[in-house]
């Protein structure tokens, strides 16, 4: 069997290989399916091993619908990198890194996340990206507010803009902060429209529900939880699938 390494890059990857015979292929390619279908669609099924990054799961996906084992592993594992020549750090040199490692095995596999909780978090980092944006657009209007000497009582974000509707403010001031307000009012619909989402997909799950019989634990945080653990047998101190409790050495106690 042959063992490949691949450094990814956004926009090129360097491939080295080594076959089964002693040959050493290292090439530069666009990180594109149609160019990793080109290189490594007509080879026989390899070993394959990238770090983990970015661009890292479609490639690995591409690469395991062309027939090859992939293996994506944890970039801060030092060991994979033993191989490595002390000189300037460069692609050719890491790929080749990666080649050896995929040979001799000094790598730590990264966890790749399921289809669903992958979906998961995408829900939730766009929805963290919506509240920082109205936090930041909320801050901004208090500050354009209070200098001008309105007293901003506290409260939730999605009564603010209504309250800021209750006071006669100058033409000038208004017309300032009325593009701030107007986008406000798209982002609470939009907030609302993923707390519903989140909310639907913690109610059909049940570790979210049991999390959410914990005191102040809603479902945004039970869902963030579930999506960051995915599977727990993962862990090698994890509990066994048939309920089956662990050493009372290997628990956590918590205080």
């Amino acid at each position: 069997m042959d063992h490949i390494g691949i450094d990814v890059h956004k926009k090129e990857s360097q491939i080295c290989m080594l076959a089964e015979g002693g040959e050493l292929i290292e090439e530069r390619i666009r990180t594109a399916p149609e160019r990793f279908a080109a290189v490594l669609g007509q080879r026989p099924r390899a070993r394959i091993l990238l770090e983990a990054s970015t661009d890292s799961e479609w490639v690995a996906r591409c690469l395991e619908r062309l027939g090859h084992e992939v293996i994506v592993a944890d970039p801060n594992f030092a060991p994979m990198y033993a191989t490595r020549t002390r000189k300037v750090k460069t692609d050719r040199r890491d790929a080749r890194a990666l080649a050896d490692a995929c040979l001799l095995g000094p790598y730590r596999p990264a966890h790749r996340l399921s289809d669903p909780q992958r979906h998961v978090r995408g829900r939730l980092t766009v929805r963290d990206a919506v509240v920082r944006t109205r936090t930041r657009y909320l801050s901004l209007i208090r500050a354009l507010l209070r200098q001008r000497g309105y007293v901003v009582p506290s409260g939730s974000a999605e009564a603010f803009v209504p309250w800021v509707a209750t006071l006669t403010l100058p033409g000038q001031l208004l017309s300032t902060i009325a593009p701030l307000l107007a986008i406000m009012r798209h982002l609470n619909a939009q907030l609302a429209y993923s707390d519903r989402t989140i909310t639907l997909l913690a109610t059909h799950d049940e570790r979210g529900q049991r999390l959410r019989t914990v005191p102040s634990i809603g479902p945004v945080t039970a869902t963030a939880f579930v999506a960051t653990l995915d599977d727990v047998q993962r862990f090698r101190d994890a509990p066994s699938s048939r309920g089956v409790p662990r050493p009372r050495a290997a628990r956590t106690q918590l205080r």
